[in-house]
């Protein structure tokens, strides 16, 4: 059961500590951050070539996401499958944690969620259904 909740935990925690970045630079973050995570498994070589062709699959739709959230998202889905090969692989994300790519693989989704209703911030939810101020409800 912690196996599971633990990575939701993980994300919801990534969703809300995004929060706390400013909207205008808060895309950009992300996109550099999914580009950083296609990197990931690198310096494990499980799978050969391949590896290098996702590094640079990820970083195209990491610089597609520059001006889109929903490439963001997508980078992180994308990610979230190569999680899922390494894991049934047993070649986990972290060496020490057999199994680091199984929780990945849960956490990203939670992050695409995010992703695709366009990064806003936690206040920005609660606000989501509410007239403006100064409007009558």
């Amino acid at each position: 059961m912690i196996e599971i909740l633990a990575p939701i935990l993980i994300g919801l925690a990534y969703v809300l500590l995004n929060s706390l970045i400013p909207e205008r630079h808060r895309q950009r973050f992300n996109a550099v951050l999914v580009g950083g995570a296609g990197a990931a498994y690198l310096s494990g070589g499980a799978l050969g070539p391949w590896e290098v062709v996702f590094c640079a699959l990820l970083t195209y739709v990491a610089f597609r996401g520059l001006d889109s959230w929903t490439f963001i998202g997508v980078g992180w889905l994308l990610h979230t499958g190569w999680d899922i090969v390494h894991h049934l692989k047993g070649q986990p994300i972290l060496p020490f944690a057999h199994g680091s790519s199984f929780g990945c693989a849960i956490c990203d989704p939670v992050i695409a969620i995010w992703c695709f209703t366009g990064g806003r911030s936690v206040g920005a939810w609660r606000r989501v259904g509410t007239p403006p101020p100064g409007v009558p409800g």
